[in-house]
């Protein structure tokens, strides 16, 4: 046995999947996908072959070609990995395939009531399959390792559309009621890019290659705030190589989704928490975007090698910001990711070898060890190499590295030494031990300054010595400004110094998420009971795990927050995606009693 992922039982001395073909019927009385997959490998094959599933009822296993039944066998439940299903192939199998249903309680798949959606008319379906819940929808190798083809044949109930992270091969009515889309990815992708939508959907292009997709009561909302994408990957294309997916299409879904973006291939996932009416939120789209390089196009080949993906993805996308906005606009960024990073450091402080960039995983579900970490101290990784070594070469170097492992997915040690090759040196210059394998953040972190952010630390500071700014030099921030300062500012103010920021910004009523939630958490911390009703409706819609984090803290702080917390939460759980949950949960358990 060679098992190299210990979150899949995933074996590289079995057959290769190569290619799924897959026949799915979206039941949402039943709230369950039954499919069938057919699963091609690359020559023929024999003996035994692992699958990963969760959740998942396995009806019948034959050989494809002339139906003849397969032995399989399901085995014990483990609570991360789910059921190892083994096959016993006859010799010469060139593809096999599995008949099966989806669980109702499927952790890759949200199925949501009419009055979860916009329109409030026809329910809807997603899936989130990253970081190992692909099992949850099929069985399949479910680690990155496993690259994987597949074409797709859905049927779902007349007057609903499905996209998924794939190119749309045509549709037709497919029986009394039900309706068929059809579709085909022909870039070998890892399982946890498979993504699924249905849903009462519109689509508008926005350029010859992106179009977006959301429901028809948002579709214009969501065109306008989007409509410069185009722009996004041109420059990206000018820094980092072609784009090599054919289209950027983006879906925006109902706010139950637990993520800010999911980079699905053909089909990102954005939350729509994005559509702040004023396109001061579209650098998410730009994070996105860059995974289609850093993370689509080069993937890491385990969850423990997450930085490979989301550190490089952080520091693309702030290339992209600065290539497009200016150096100013790339360090606030950078100082509110480092906020971030903080807090992350900061929740796992009992857990440092969860801050570590090179993690060991085993017994530890991905979905636990998620944070910052690897993002932003990823990212400062890639900018300390970045700048050892200069950013042409440097820039060289990241175009090498995508054309060397093209459609590949890698560990860390594959990575350091591709990089030893072209500069001999240059891990032991940077100490690249202490960034891999040591908790926290190494000393020679990169350091980002600028004047605005130091004016904007400036302000935030005169709170600690009991003074407020003048009015004028807070009126005129733009929203990244405005978050750095709220970021800077104490967490805990009193009722009169909440009121004539709120009198004076409106905070409490803002649309832009991230200041809203920024400021809640100042607010909430602080008892500002004006801030409540917000914060209530807010938990009640957003399922968005970013949000969700602070805003349950910052109700621990206070007794009359702790209690509205329980309160929401028993209200509006029901509706979070499960992921969400967790988080909730989590943070819940830590209040006293």
């Amino acid at each position: 046995m060679s098992r190299t992922d210990p979150h899949s039982y995933f074996d590289d001395a079995q057959p290769r999947c190569r290619h799924w073909r897959l026949r799915l019927n979206v039941d949402f009385a039943r709230k369950v996908i039954s499919g069938e997959a057919a699963i091609d490998f690359a020559g023929e094959a024999g003996g035994i072959l692992d699958l990963d599933t969760k959740t998942l009822d396995i009806q019948r296993v034959f050989v494809t070609a002339t139906g003849a039944d397969v032995p399989w066998e399901l085995a014990d439940e483990q609570p991360i990995l789910g059921r190892r299903l083994r096959l016993r192939l006859p010799a010469g199998t060139k593809s096999v395939s599995i008949a099966y249903d989806t669980s109702p309680e499927a952790v890759g798949l949200q199925w949501l009531e009419p009055a979860q959606t916009e329109g409030k008319r026809l329910p809807f379906l997603f899936s989130q399959c990253q970081a190992i819940h692909a099992r949850t929808l099929l069985p399949c190798q479910d680690s990155a390792a496993a690259r994987i083809t597949y074409e797709a044949e859905v049927s779902v109930p007349e007057g609903m559309t499905a996209v998924m992270s794939a190119g749309p091969q045509g549709d037709a009515p497919a029986g009394p009621g039900r309706h068929s889309f059809k579709f085909r990815m022909p870039q070998p992708i890892p399982s946890y890019l498979f993504a699924l939508a249905v849903g009462e959907l519109a689509g508008q292009d926005i350029s010859p290659r992106c179009r977006v997709w959301a429901e028809p009561a948002a579709i214009a909302k969501a065109a306008w705030e989007f409509a410069d994408t185009e722009t996004f990957i041109i420059k990206a294309e000018e820094l980092f190589g072609p784009y090599d997916w054919d289209r950027f299409d983006m879906l925006v879904l109902p706010p139950s989704f637990p993520f800010g973006g999911m980079e699905n291939p053909r089909m990102t996932f954005l939350t729509p928490t994005l559509l702040a009416g004023d396109r001061s939120l579209v650098d998410v789209v730009a994070h996105e975007l860059a995974h289609s390089w850093t993370g689509n196009l080069v993937s890491n080949a385990t969850a423990e090698h997450f930085w490979l993906n989301e550190g490089f993805t952080v520091w693309a996308e702030r290339r992209i910001l600065r290539a497009l906005r200016g150096d100013e606009a790339a360090s606030l960024a950078w100082a509110i990711g480092q906020k971030d990073l903080e807090g992350s450091l900061e929740r796992f402080r009992d857990k440092p070898e969860l801050t570590v960039l090179r993690t060991h995983l085993e017994g530890v579900d991905p979905d636990d060890a998620f944070s910052s970490v690897p993002y932003e101290k990823g990212a400062r990784l890639v900018t300390a190499l970045e700048r050892a070594v200069g950013e042409t070469e440097f820039a060289r170097f990241v175009r090498d590295y995508m054309g060397r492992f093209r459609f590949q997915s890698i560990t860390t040690e594959q990575f350091c030494e591709f990089l030893q090759e072209r500069f001999p040196v240059l891990l032991a210059k940077i100490n690249a031990d202490a960034w891999l394998n040591q908790p926290g953040l190494p000393a020679n972190a990169p350091r980002f300054v600028s004047s605005r952010l130091d004016e904007l630390t400036a302000l935030a500071e005169l709170w600690r010595n009991g003074r407020r700014p003048a009015e004028s030099q807070l009126t005129g921030l733009r929203p990244a400004e405005l978050v750095v300062f709220l970021q800077a500012l104490p967490r805990e103010l009193s009722a009169a110094d909440c009121a004539w920021l709120d009198g004076l910004l409106g905070l409490t009523g803002r649309g832009n998420y991230e200041i809203l939630v920024h400021w809640l958490g100042i607010a909430l911390a602080s008892g500002y009971a004006p801030a409540f009703p917000r914060a209530r409706q807010v938990l009640s819609t957003v399922g968005r795990m970013k949000y969700l984090r602070p805003l349950y803290q910052a109700l621990g702080r206070t007794v009359e927050g702790r209690k509205l917390a329980r309160e929401v939460f028993a209200e509006a759980s029901p509706g979070y995606h499960s992921l969400s949950r967790r988080v909730a949960v989590s943070v819940m358990e830590q209040y006293p009693s």
